[in-house]
Order: structure tokens, then C-alpha cells, then sequence
């Protein structure tokens, strides 16, 4: 693949971003064609039910599409779903060559539909900028192959790994930078779960809040096993786009559970953990039975390891702040105890490393647990 190439399938990435938390239960896709070294045809994936990424760059190209070649960040799709098979309509276009970042983690398509471009006599190529294109689709690669959503764990931490202090301050940790950042992610995932010990410590609405009141707002997740949430906290009370689940255990009282549905609520009853509560495997089976497909993972600490014990952490973005706490009282990512040796440590592969404002953002991807 050529430097001329990569500048095509960027592009290409650069499309799909912009349909990025918008595509569910499909993913975002970017799509570029060119002929002769030239651009005549852009798309990319708006919302389910809208043209494929590839449809709107062919309605774009018009006939400029016959004999050109199209950059595509995921396999075009082979089957009938509420949009005719975008495969078809590339060889009926007369496309001669298609370039794909990856295939379709779908077992629906899985290679169908390059091998459908094949079988027409179509130059296919497939494993450009791979890394970039899978990212990107991470959410539903993860609730394709793992039947549940992909979850980010966000936090904002000092350099000595405190998330508040020993008082119990954490507001604010990072810079207001960080903060606007941290609302346009918001703006792009399905859910914000939380614990109901965020909730009693700050009474955090969960809303996505950007300038001129851009944004939409994730459905909000309150996991709360006794149902201590107070029926006026802000998340159930506040105004929001989308509504608020309280996911509990068979033992919640049934008087909290009516108060809180009066409340505006909607009670989320998953299986239980003995001692433990909330079993957060059946929490995302149900999350995942909603379409959720994106999950952001805000703490704190007890439901952070609740998630990192079951291996339910995708991904980690955390915004590091240029400060030191310097002692052993404040609270950390995560509680109780560690993994006691350094081979049985979690372990991450970095996607970026950024400067926003005066923080650090990293973000990167759980690996695989060795066994133990």
C-alpha cells in the first residue's frame, strides 16, 4: 500500500468519525472513491436505516464511479437489512477495485461480501490501516462477537494515581479542557454507568453539556444494590435526553423500587453476586438486549473493580493531571486489593497519548489476561 493510499483510507476514517455514536445497532463507516487520482465521490454512515457509507459515495460519484476505485473503512456488507447489500450495488456501479481497512466482524457478512466483489472480477484489498479502522468499530465489534457493549473506564487521576482526595475532594482533578473533552465523548457512547456511591458523593447528573447546547445525552446507568439512589438525586430528577436505569438485585425493597419508579426511574433487576451484589455480566446482557453498544464507565472505585474482576474493561481513557496528592489516604482507580504479583498485572495496549490543555489523555485497550 502506497502513501497516496493511506491518504485515502484516512480520509476515509476521518467520514466515518463523524457518524461515530450515531450508527447503532450498526457501525461507522467511512467511504472514499477515486478515479484517476482524483476524489469524485465522499459518504459515510449517518444513522441505521440511512444509506450505507458506500451508497452515498456512489450517489455522489455518479458515473465518475465506473472504472474508479473506492476506499472503504469496513468490508461492504453482502446481505439485505434495511438497506439493499452494498457489495451489489459496487459492481453494479462498475467499481473496479475496493480497498477495505478490515473485514466485517458481523457473521452475518464475515467475508461474504469481498468474496461476492471477487467472484465479479473486482481487485480487492483488504488490511489498510487496520489498527485505526478497528478501533473505530470497537462497540460493535465487541457486541458482535461478545454479545454485550464495549466499556471504556474514563477518570481523571494525578500523577501519584489518586482519583480524590483524603477528604474526599476530586472536583477538579483535571483541566476545564479535559472536561469539555470528556462531555464530547459523552456525546458519543450509548451509556454512562456509575455507582451509587458517585451518586451519594456527588449527585453528578450525567448529561452531556457542550457549548450552545450541542450534544445528546447517554442513556444513565446507576448500579445500586441496596437501592440507596434518593429519589430526588439529580440524575433521576435532572433533565436529560434520555432516561436513568437503577440496576439492582432481587433483594431491593419494594417500596424503594415504587418511590424511585415514581421518580421518573426505571428499576433494572440482574442476577446477583452473593456477598458482592450486582453482577455486572448480567448487567451488560441486559444493557446489551437495549442496543447499548458503547458503555462509559465513570466509577468509582468498588464498581470499577467490579468490572476489572469479571474482565469487563475494553478500554481505558484517562486524563492525567500535572499534580501530586503525595500520600496514601486518597482514593485510587480501584478498590481492595491488588493482583499481588507484577506477572498477574492487567495490561494495556496504547491507542494515543495527547496533551489536552495541561493534561495527558491515554487511551488504550485491555489485553488479553494471562492465565494465572
Amino acid at each position: 500500500m502506497t502513501g497516496r493510499e493511506e491518504k485515502f483510507m484516512c480520509r476515509a476514517l476521518e467520514l466515518a468519525r463523524l457518524g461515530d455514536g450515531r450508527t447503532r445497532p450498526n457501525p461507522p463507516v467511512g467511504a472514499v472513491i477515486v478515479r484517476d487520482g482524483v476524489v469524485v465521490g465522499e459518504g459515510w454512515h449517518r444513522r441505521a436505516g440511512q444509506p450505507h457509507a458506500e451508497i452515498e459515495a456512489l450517489l455522489q460519484a455518479g458515473e465518475a464511479a465506473r472504472g474508479a476505485e473506492i476506499y472503504v473503512t469496513l468490508e461492504p456488507c453482502s446481505h439485505t437489512g434495511r438497506t439493499g447489500p452494498c457489495a451489489m450495488a459496487l459492481i453494479e456501479a462498475g467499481i473496479r477495485r475496493v480497498v477495505t481497512g478490515i473485514e466485517d466482524p458481523n457473521p452475518v457478512v464475515a467475508g461474504r461480501g469481498l468474496a461476492m466483489l471477487r467472484q465479479a472480477g473486482i481487485e480487492v484489498e483488504t488490511g489498510l490501516l487496520a489498527d485505526e479502522c478497528r478501533w473505530l468499530i470497537g462497540p460493535f465489534r465487541t457486541f458482535m462477537l461478545a454479545g454485550r457493549p464495549l466499556t471504556t473506564l474514563k477518570a481523571a487521576v494525578t500523577l501519584d494515581g489518586r482519583t480524590a482526595t483524603g477528604h474526599g475532594e476530586s472536583q477538579w482533578i483535571s483541566c476545564e479542557e479535559s472536561r469539555l473533552d470528556v462531555h464530547r465523548f459523552r456525546d458519543r457512547v450509548d451509556a454512562i454507568m456509575v455507582g451509587v456511591g458517585t451518586v451519594l458523593r456527588d449527585n453528578p447528573r450525567l448529561t452531556t453539556r457542550l457549548p450552545d447546547g450541542a450534544g445528546r445525552d447517554p442513556l444513565r446507568v446507576v448500579v445500586d444494590s441496596r437501592l440507596r439512589t434518593p429519589p430526588e438525586a439529580a440524575v433521576v430528577r435532572g433533565e436529560a435526553g434520555a432516561g436513568v436505569i437503577i440496576a439492582t438485585t432481587p433483594q431491593a425493597d419494594p417500596q424503594r423500587i415504587r418511590a424511585l419508579e415514581a421518580a421518573g426511574a426505571e428499576i433494572l433487576i440482574c442476577d446477583e453476586i452473593e456477598g458482592q451484589g450486582v453482577d455486572p455480566k448480567s448487567l451488560l446482557r441486559a444493557l446489551a438486549e437495549r442496543e447499548i453498544m458503547h458503555l462509559m464507565l465513570e466509577g468509582g472505585a468498588t464498581l470499577n473493580r467490579s468490572l476489572l474482576k469479571a474482565r469487563l474493561i475494553d478500554r481505558v481513557r484517562l486524563y492525567v493531571a500535572p499534580v501530586l496528592f503525595g500520600g496514601d489516604d486518597g482514593a485510587g482507580l480501584f478498590s481492595g486489593p491488588d493482583v499481588g504479583y507484577i506477572r498477574a498485572a492487567h495490561r494495556l495496549r496504547y491507542h494515543r497519548v495527547d496533551r489536552v490543555g495541561s493534561d495527558l489523555l491515554i487511551e488504550g485497550e485491555m489485553l488479553p489476561c494471562s492465565p494465572d
